[in-house]
């Protein structure tokens, strides 16, 4: 099985920049080209005196954090001849997207993290990694 189409999820943590790492190996093993995707959402606690407003501007202040972390990534993938792609896009349930975008770009594999959270944590905070592997039929290699 080649790995053409590798898809990453990043979420500027140290277990996705662990995760991109890997990715990175494979693309360069297989001739790969990897998509390195990051999600933002926005106020997720809307209510009746809601201003869209700060929404945009949380919006905003989260697009540039992660282009400006990402192009560093982008910069280590050029240096190693591997092609990269990257998309922020904006997101409501970040599995559900992530899984549609994988299925929708015709992704051969998903390197994902894994934060390894468990007990309470998990409970409250879910896992973005199984939500993902519960909704996809592309191969999904993870990363703890």
């Amino acid at each position: 099985m080649s790995f053409q189409n590798i898809l990453v999820p990043f979420d500027l943590s140290s277990p996705s920049n662990k995760a991109f790492k890997v990715a990175l190996d494979l693309a360069q093993k297989y001739n790969s080209k990897i998509t390195l995707i990051t999600c933002v959402e926005g106020d997720a606690w809307h209510h009746k005196f809601y201003d869209a407003r700060a929404d945009t501007q949380l919006l905003k202040a989260q697009t540039k954090v992660a282009k400006k972390y990402m192009e560093k990534l982008e910069e280590t993938a050029n240096k190693v001849g591997v092609k990269i792609k990257l998309q922020i896009i904006k997101s409501t349930s970040v599995a559900k997207d992530i899984a549609t975008f994988a299925k929708s770009r015709k992704m051969d594999i998903i390197v994902i993290s894994s934060h390894g959270r468990t007990g309470f944590d998990k409970l409250v905070l879910g896992s973005v990694a199984n939500g993902v592997i519960q909704r996809t039929s592309v191969p999904v290699l993870l990363i703890k």
